[in-house]
Parts: structure tokens; sequence; C-alpha cells
């Protein structure tokens, strides 16, 4: 056949970038999609030709096999790339692209077919020799019969979907009780994420090691790996820090685990990149499960890049044009560490839910071993349509403390504001002492207490640099507000002194004095953008923050109306971001406790629930369906009166909304 000439990327974002970049370096013609959200993304201006595909919706563009296949015939692409996520381990979509005569890069149907079902995969590795969790996997299961089958697994038990991944409608139940609330929670997920609700359970391995081998298989029968990757670093079961290779297995275990993914992939005829995953017990390091076999790229690839120096963008299309493997087994080494932190536009102090807004000002960090893959430019809208994550920030050493300390100089080098990001909390995690020895599994993130403030720091209006007891945070503030005052001034030079100057306090001359030189300083080294809002956002020595325009007025309003309440307790339930609408648990006039679910709002692939903060009447303030912005009041709960004409004594519940959970199609 040959190598391509012409090739279409069926993606987008960092995805989209990543692939378009290695099809340049082969000389080959790349040709991007986009939805109108995309037009004017990163991926869409690096390719040679770009083709638009529908509206922002996924399912109206990048989820459509038609559009994607009409596009690909309108300019006269050999082959389609589909990345990660999206259609990248769609059968019907690798059938529609054979009928047109466009090569899949990908695997076949079968693979597609057996490891698309979690259930099915299961059994066929099995049958193959390959070590499995043990579990119950009948696709016609109903709740009960499932429910009866659990003394057999044994608690706690890992509720699963069969189809789709990333963690999506995963439940996790350490006894009966819990089951029984678990299984139509993972179904309604797994019902609207994928079409398909059916379930399987796993025992659940306490404090397991998420381990997983990459693997190339040619047209020609040789299937070889690539070494593993250590993705234990989790939260609710999404992925979070990625690295090549592991520091729990040895050299014995490492050859084992290898074997048995190459058993895998060619049990369905494998063809091109892939990735077996498995659970490994951190108590038995030389025991492990298979968990699943991903039939694409995976969005920690480059790790294993950077440790083996094989592009496997490169591999794939070589081996989709028929080449065989110039790779045999025993030549590949794995030599130095990688570690891989993906960049979400999510609020730590938010509960990680998922940020929106423009980006004002974005700078990738650089230097020696630091590579980041991204698909975001400044002057770009990240909106609730598509996954969180930016980009990934990758770091390669000689060892992995090397590595470990050039990711977190990387972390503090990148610069994106406008929008809220995970930047800060990922340097928390880096610095944890048992992420810095290895000692990981996939529930230390989630046993780790939540950061009180995220990587855009939250800074409370009343509170000015004198109050503030974080230094960083402190200086943040002053440079922040020095420069909205210093823009003040420039725009409003006529204004009146008293008007301008804001720093003065009766004694205070020499102290506000020192701490405006420092300022001043400061913001010579700033990085500061200004949003529409008002806010002002500023980064410095590795540190971000949003801070916000003073409004004291306001302030003192908020107080005065929880005064007038009683309680600190906003009976207005907000949607915590912008997103849609898609569930109502209560309707308008219900009576409600505190801490029951109210509705739930879908945004950038994940579900929202927003509860109840006190015991009352629920007036809904929006309908199914509703789009609805970040802090919009999306119901009120009126607290029910007692005899005593005072306000019902429920507890009330920390927030208003629950966690995220996992509720659509994610990268991974």
């Amino acid at each position: 056949m040959g190598m391509f000439d012409r090739v279409l990327v069926a993606n987008r974002g960092e995805i989209a970038v990543r692939v378009i970049r290695t099809l340049k370096r082969l000389g080959i013609h790349a040709i991007a999609v986009y939805s109108d959200a995309d037009a004017g993304a990163p991926h869409v201006a690096l390719a040679d030709e770009a083709v638009r595909i529908g509206p922002a919706p996924a399912a109206e563009s990048y989820l459509d096999p038609a559009r994607i296949v009409r596009a690909a015939i309108e300019t006269g692409a050999q082959a389609i790339h589909p990345g990660y996520g999206f259609l990248s381990e769609n059968a019907a979509f690798g059938r529609a692209c054979a009928e047109a005569g466009i090569v899949f890069v990908g695997p076949g149907e079968l693979a597609l077919e057996v490891m698309g079902d979690k259930i099915r995969a299961k059994r066929h590795v099995e049958a193959s020799g390959v070590p499995v969790v043990p579990g119950v996997s009948e696709p016609d299961a109903t709740d009960d019969e499932l429910l009866d089958a659990a003394p057999l697994v044994g608690f706690p038990i890992l509720v699963k979907p069969s189809a789709g991944g990333g963690g999506k409608g995963m439940q996790v139940a350490r006894d009966e009780r819990e089951l029984e609330h678990a299984l139509p929670a993972a179904r309604r997920v797994a019902r609207a994420a994928f079409g398909d609700d059916t379930l399987l359970l796993e025992r659940f391995v306490e404090r397991p090691r998420h381990i997983e081998v990459q693997v190339l298989a040619d047209a020609h029968g040789t299937v070889i790996h690539l070494g593993e990757r250590e993705c234990s670093l989790q939260r609710r079961h999404q992925k979070v820090v990625e690295e090549a290779p592991s520091p729990l297995l040895d050299a014995a275990t490492r050859e084992r685990i290898g074997r048995a993914a190459c058993d895998a992939a060619r049990s369905v005829d494998y063809l091109g990149a892939g990735t077996v995953e498995f659970l490994v017990s951190d108590a038995a390091p030389d025991e492990f499960f298979f968990i699943e076999m991903n039939t694409r790229l995976q969005v920690e690839h480059p790790v294993t890049e950077l440790v083996t120096g094989v592009d496997l963008v490169e591999q794939q299309l070589r081996i989709a044009a028929g080449e065989p493997l110039a790779i045999a087994q025993d030549e590949v080494r794995m030599t130095g560490h990688a570690i891989e932190a993906r960049l979400y536009a999510e609020s730590p102090e938010r509960g990680f839910l998922p940020s929106t807004g423009d980006v004002l000002a974005w700078r990738p960090a650089s230097g020696d071993g630091v590579r980041v893959d991204a698909g975001v430019r400044e002057g770009q809208r990240v909106t609730a349509d598509y996954d969180p994550m930016i980009a990934k920030v990758i770091a390669y050493g000689a060892d992995r403390a090397e590595a470990l300390d050039r990711l977190d100089a990387a972390l503090a080098d990148t610069v994106v504001l406008g929008i809220e990001t995970n930047t800060a909390f990922l340097r928390r995690l880096l610095a944890h002492p048992d992420v810095r020895a290895g000692h990981l599994d996939t529930g230390l993130i989630d046993r780790l207490q939540e950061p009180a403030a995220g990587p855009a720091e939250a800074i409370e209006p009343a509170a000015g640099p004198a109050e503030a007891t974080d230094d960083g945070t402190a200086r943040l503030t002053a440079v922040g507000r020095l420069a909205r005052e210093r823009a003040h001034r420039a725009a409003s030079a006529h204004d009146h002194a008293w008007r301008r100057e804001r720093g003065w306090r009766l004694g205070g001359a020499a102290r506000v004095a020192e701490r405006g030189a420092r300022a001043a300083a400061d913001l010579d080294r700033a990085t500061v953008r200004f949003a529409d809002d008002g806010t002002t956002w500023v980064h410095l020595d590795g540190r971000t923050a949003a801070v916000p325009t003073l409004d004291r007025r306001a302030a003192l309003e908020d107080r005065l109306a929880r005064l007038e309440r009683g309680s600190d307790v906003d009976p207005d339930l907000r949607a915590p971001m912008p997103g849609s609408v898609t569930t109502l648990f209560a309707a308008d006039g219900d009576h409600v406790e505190a801490g029951q679910a109210v509705l739930a709002i879908e945004a950038m692939k994940m579900e929202h629930r927003v509860t109840a903060t006190v015991a009352g009447i629920v007036r809904l303030r929006v309908a199914m369906g509703e789009q609805v912005a970040r802090d919009q009041v999306v119901a009120r709960v009126e607290p029910i009166a007692e005899a005593t004409g005072h306000a019902a004594s429920d507890e009330p519940r920390a927030g208003a909304h629950e966690a995220a959970a996992p509720s659509a199609p994610h990268q991974e």
C-alpha cells in the first residue's frame, strides 16, 4: 500500500494537535475537522486543510460518523486517525470507513467489538490464560440477580458499566445496602453516557495499583510491548498523573505482565497501538489482574514515547499502511523516567467542577526534559461542550526524582489566566511524601483532604493584603489590586485624588508605602490580565490568583441577608458551573430533606447533582434541558416553619451540590 499522502484527524484539541504534528513531520497532508465552537482552535490552524462538520454539540459533529466519513471523502483522505475518545473505539465507525474505502487507523472489527465490551473482554482473555479479577459478568443480569451474586464475589465490590470507559458510572459498594443504591445509579449514568446500562461486578482490590502495558501489533503477526505505565494517581477513577516505568514492578514482573498483555492482544488479532490495563496488588506486586484493553492511543502515551524513543502515532500510521514493525521485542529499551500531569480547566475548591471562560493568557512551560501537548491558545473560549482537559505537561529525567522536580518546575512556569485550572493541586500532589516515595495506589488522591484553595486561589473580596494570612496569596492580591488601580488611573486620569487613592488608612502611611513598593516590584515580574467581570488574574512565582474587584457594599448586603435569615445557609440553590439541566429529582412544591438531590446539571461530560441545603419546599427556577450559567439560581428551598415560627432545624449540608459524578465519555 505504501505510506498515506492525506490523512484526516477525527478529533479536536490537544489530541488532534498531537497527531497532526507527526503527520507534518512525515510529510503527510493533515486534514482537520472542527465544530462551530472550534473554528479558531489551534488544531485547525496547524492542519494543512480543515473542514467544518457541524455545531458545537459533539453528537452533531465529532460523534457523527457520517459527517466524518463525508469530510474524508470530500478532501480525498486515504485514512482517518480517530485520536482517542469520540469515535476511536466505535466498531460501527470502523465499518463505515471500510465501506467508504478509507483506512481506519486502529484495530480491526473483532478487537473493537470484543474489547469494547468489558464483560466479553474479560471472558475472552481469561480463556487465553490472562489472569482476571473475580466477579460477575452476566450481560442480562438484573439488579436483583447481581445482588444475589454479590456474596460470591465478596465485598467490597466495584460496580462497572460494561460499555464505555474512563471510570464513568463506576461505584464502590462496601456492603449490600450500598450496592442496592449503587446499581441503579450506575445504570442511569451508563445509559445516559453509552446508551447501554449493562453492568458487571468485580471484587474491589483495596489499595490497588493501576498498571497498563503499551502494545504494538502489525498485520504480519508480530506483537510487542513497550513496557508499562503507572497510572495509580486517580481521582474518582479518572487518571491525573501517569509515569513510566512503574516504580513498583521488578524486571521479572515486568516481563510477565508484558507477555500477558501481548497474549491479550493476540487473542483478538490486534492491529496497531493499544493498551492492556491491569490491577496490581500493592501488597503483592507479583500478582496482576486484567481490567480491560483500550483499543486506541492513550492520553498518557507521551511518557512511553519519552522513555523508549518511539513515536506511537508514527507506528500507528505505518501499521495501518501495511508496513511490518521495524522494532523487535529485544530491541525495546526503557531509559530514564517520564511523568505526565493532566492540566484540566476545573476548580478544585469547588469540588473539581469544570471551569469555563476566555483564556486571557497562555504560556506553556519549556526547558530541558519538558514537553507540553496542548490544544489551547490565548483568546480561545473554553466551553462546557467538551472534555475539560486543555493540556498535558510531561517531564523526562535520568531518574524518577529528576523527572518529578522538572515536572513541578514546568507546572510552576505554566501560565493560564482567565479560567481556573488544577495546576496548584497538581503541584501539591507531586510534593506529597507518598508520591515522592512512589507509594501509590488508586485511592491515594481521594483519601487526601481536598484543597481549600484551587489553582486560581479564591480571595475574599472583603479581605485586603493586610488581613491575608498566606504571604503568597497576600502578595498576589496586592499585585492584582495595584495593577487594577494603575489601569483605573490611566483610564480616569482626571478623577479626584480621594477617589483614586485606595491604600490610605490612619497611621498606616509607612506600612502602606512599604507594601506598595513591594507590590510594584512584584508587578514588574508578574503576568496580569483583566477579565470583563472585573477580576484581575495574576501569575507570579509559580502561583496564580483571581483577585476580584473589592465590593464592600455587596459583602455588607450578603451579611445583612444572612442575619435576616438567621442562618449562614442560603436557601437558593445555584448552578456550580455552566451546563444543561438533565434530571429533575424533585417537582416544584415537593418537600425535600437537607442533602436530598433536587436536580442534576451536565457539563463537560460530567454530571453534578445540586442538593438541598435545608429541609423545606422546593421552588424550581429551571426546566429540563435548560442551559444555565455558573451561580445561576436553579431552585429555592423554602424552610418549613415550626410551631414556634422559627425555621426548621435540620442540620444543613456543607454545600449545595454533590461531588461530580462522571456521566459521559471522557478522553480516558
